[in-house]
């Protein structure tokens, strides 16, 4: 079975350039740092570029929140760098139209599940997102932080979004299919949980600690890379490791 070629071609982020992304298009407000990543080409779509500009970041990133980079949100958690949220939405992108659900893994501080019910939602067709975290103050923490803006507020009430505590490794069943699954947190496999809880057609973003497989790109092995993973309209399977990444593992939540 032959790869799926996966659009749009972004560039691709490496840990080791995270540094000179922070210097050159981190910024002084939330919108010079979205148009910072778009300028730079680290964001493509317009779509996306608007959906980013509509969530200021200093409500979910609690120091230097217009810095293109991670930042620790507490609980051994951090909240991804910027451009890795912009890459994640332009990779699932065909899959975020109005009325779509999508299911943010590892939802964090809850930044960017706000992003993915902007891009779901519109006048017409309301969609949903589901935010999922093993941690309960974090839970928590992104309810509250999405109610420090009068449209997070509506999403909330509507149940746009809910947060749910669980184990982002078994999906949220209850709300499936989803047109689109992101995981914010590295993987040791590939679950099959969430490739059955996808819609055909839908598609998973997922960085894996390691997984060989026969339609893996050959020059890509070892550490953690994205996978994107699509269930096609008749059900088949198609997969490819995109690029690499360092993520927070996807594990057990921490021991009281």
């Amino acid at each position: 079975m032959s790869s799926l070629r996966i659009k749009p071609k972004l560039k691709p982020v490496k840990a080791t350039q995270a540094m000179t992304m922070a210097w050159y298009c981190s910024g002084s407000t939330n919108t010079e740092l979205v148009e910072n990543l778009f300028k730079a080409g680290l964001i493509q779509n317009e779509r996306v570029k608007d959906a980013m500009i509509g969530v200021d970041r200093a409500h979910y990133a609690p120091s230097r929140p217009y810095s293109d980079s991670p930042q620790p949100i507490g609980h051994g958690a951090t909240i991804s760098a910027p451009h890795m949220h912009g890459h994640a939405c332009e990779y699932l992108i065909d899959y975020l139209k109005p009325g779509a659900r999508a299911l943010d893994i590892g939802s964090g501080s809850g930044y960017l599940t706000h992003v993915l019910a902007n891009l779901v939602t519109d006048s017409n067709a309301p969609g949903q997102v589901i935010g999922i975290d093993h941690i309960s103050e974090l839970t928590n923490l992104a309810r509250t932080n999405m109610n420090k803006s009068k449209k997070g507020t509506e999403f909330q009430t509507s149940t746009t979004v809910k947060f749910i505590t669980g184990d982002g490794r078994l999906g949220w069943k209850e709300s499936a299919p989803y047109d689109a699954i992101h995981v914010g947190a590295a993987a040791d496999k590939l679950h099959q949980t969430l490739v059955d809880q996808l819609r055909a057609p839908g598609r998973l973003f997922i960085p894996v600690e390691s997984e060989d497989d026969e339609n893996a790109m050959d020059s890509l092995s070892g550490g953690q890379y994205i996978w994107v993973v699509d269930k096609r309209e008749d059900g088949s399977i198609h997969k490819e490791k995109v690029f690499q990444v360092s993520y927070v593992p996807l594990t057990d939540a921490p021991r009281e």
